[in-house]
C-alpha cells in the first residue's frame, strides 16, 4: 500500500508539471546542508544527538512569462529534487526524499523561496523488536515537505552561480501507521548552480493582463479517502472517506475564499473508542459513542497555472467523541484537469498534530 501511494505522487506530480513548449531553460543546483533537530515534541529528546548534514539536488525549469500566470508570480521556476539526510541517530538512521517544488523570487530575484512536497524513505523506522525507541517514523515510507530560504546568484561566470541559506525539512507518515512524532530539521545550506544555454536567457516579458478579474460563485463537491491509524501502536489501519461541499469566490487571478461542510467517516476512530471502552474503563468511555464528525470551514485558494494550493480551517459542529480537539485544519495541493474536475493531495491535523494525509477528487461547477 505504501509503495502504491509513491507511484500515485509521482503520476500526479507529472501531470502537474505537463506544460507546454516554451524556451529550453533550465538550471542544475547542488547544496550541502548541516543543522539540527527541533524538538518540537519531547517525545523525540532521546533521538536528537548530534547535527544532521546532507545534501540537495535539484532541478529548476526557468519561466520568463511566455504564459500568462508566469508573470503574476515574478516568474517562478519549477521542479524536482532529492536529499539525502543522514539524521545523526542510529535509531532514525538515513532519510532518501524525492520532491516535486515550486522557487519563488523576491528583492530583484537575489530572494529565493522554495516550497517542496513529495515522499521519503528511511532506513530504520520503527519495529517493536528491533527498532522501538524510534518513534518519530512508522513506516519505512513518509511524506515529507520542505522550505529554502536562499541568497540566491545565477550565472554569475558563464552560466555559474551560488547559492546559501536556511531550510527546513519535515518528515512525517501523517499517522498512516503508528508511531508518528515526526522530526523537523532546520538547517544552513550551501552550494552551487548552473544555468544551461545561458547565452540564450531571453528578457521577462511583462504581463498583458488586465488587474481587474471577475468569476461568479463556484460550487465545489469532493471525496476524499485513505488509511491511518490511531496513536495507540498496534490497534491497526482502516479506511477514511470524507464527503465536501463548500462555495468558493475569486477575489483576483491568484487567489479565492471558501465557506463549506465536511462529513468525516472515520473507521480508526470507531476502532479507537472500542479499544479504550474495553482497555481503560476508568476513560468512561462506553464503546456506543458516535464516531462520524460533521465540521464547518473556511479557506483559501492561490492558484498557480493548473495547481492550487489550499489552506482550510474548520470546527465540529457534530462532535460525539472527543478526539484531539473541535478545531481542525487542513492543508495541500489541487490540480486542475480542465476549467472542473480536481485532484488533490491533502494533510488533515489538528494543530500540528496530524490526522492523514487525504487523497481526494472534485468538480467545481
Amino acid at each position: 500500500m505504501n509503495r502504491f501511494l509513491a507511484y500515485l505522487f509521482c503520476l500526479f506530480c507529472t501531470f502537474a508539471f505537463a506544460q507546454e513548449e516554451d524556451p529550453n531553460l533550465f538550471t542544475l543546483d547542488a547544496s550541502l546542508f548541516y543543522g539540527t533537530i527541533l524538538e518540537h515534541n519531547p517525545d523525540i529528546s532521546h533521538l536528537i544527538t548530534d547535527h544532521p548534514s546532507g545534501l540537495i539536488l535539484s532541478y529548476n525549469k526557468k519561466t520568463f512569462g511566455f504564459k500568462d500566470w508566469e508573470s503574476r508570480y515574478n516568474y517562478p521556476d519549477y521542479g524536482f529534487s532529492f536529499i539525502y539526510q543522514d539524521m545523526k541517530n542510529k535509531f532514525l538512521g538515513e532519510n532518501y526524499s524525492l520532491y516535486a517544488h515550486y522557487n519563488f523570487y523576491f528583492l530583484n530575484r537575489n530572494l529565493n523561496f522554495r516550497i517542496g512536497q513529495g515522499i521519503a524513505y528511511t532506513t530504520n523506522p520503527y519495529d517493536k523488536n528491533t527498532n522501538y525507541r524510534n518513534n518519530a517514523y512508522g513506516s519505512d515510507l513518509m511524506s515529507s515537505t520542505y522550505l529554502k530560504f536562499n541568497y540566491k546568484k545565477e550565472n554569475i561566470v558563464k552560466g555559474f552561480g551560488v547559492q546559501a541559506g536556511l531550510s527546513v525539512i519535515h518528515y512525517s507518515n501523517a499517522n498512516f501507521r503508528a508511531p508518528n512524532s515526526s522530526t523537523n530539521t532546520l538547517v544552513f545550506n550551501v552550494g552551487a548552480n548552473y544555468l544551461f544555454n545561458y547565452e540564450k536567457e531571453p528578457d521577462y516579458i511583462p504581463t498583458s493582463e488586465e488587474k481587474k478579474y471577475k468569476e461568479n460563485i463556484k460550487y465545489n463537491f469532493a471525496l476524499r479517502s485513505g488509511i491511518n491509524e490511531s496513536d495507540v501502536i498496534g490497534v491497526g489501519q482502516y479506511p477514511f472517506y470524507i464527503v465536501s461541499a463548500y462555495a468558493d469566490k475569486r477575489l483576483n487571478r491568484k487567489s479565492a475564499i471558501q465557506v463549506g461542510a465536511d462529513v468525516f467517516f472515520s473507521k480508526f476512530l470507531e476502532e479507537l473508542i472500542t479499544y479504550y471502552s474495553v482497555a481503560f474503563p476508568e476513560l468512561d468511555v462506553t464503546g456506543n459513542e458516535d464516531w462520524k464528525r460533521v465540521g464547518v470551514f473556511v479557506g483559501h485558494e492561490l492558484f498557480i497555472n493548473k495547481m492550487s494550493f489550499v489552506a482550510q480551517l474548520g470546527y465540529y459542529v457534530y462532535y460525539p467523541y472527543d478526539f484531539e480537539g473541535r478545531v481542525y485544519n487542513r492543508i495541500g495541493l489541487k490540480r486542475y484537469f480542465g476549467d472542473k474536475l480536481f485532484g488533490a493531495i491533502t494533510l488533515k491535523s489538528h494543530g500540528a498534530k496530524a490526522e492523514a494525509v487525504e487523497f481526494g477528487i472534485g468538480i467545481r461547477l
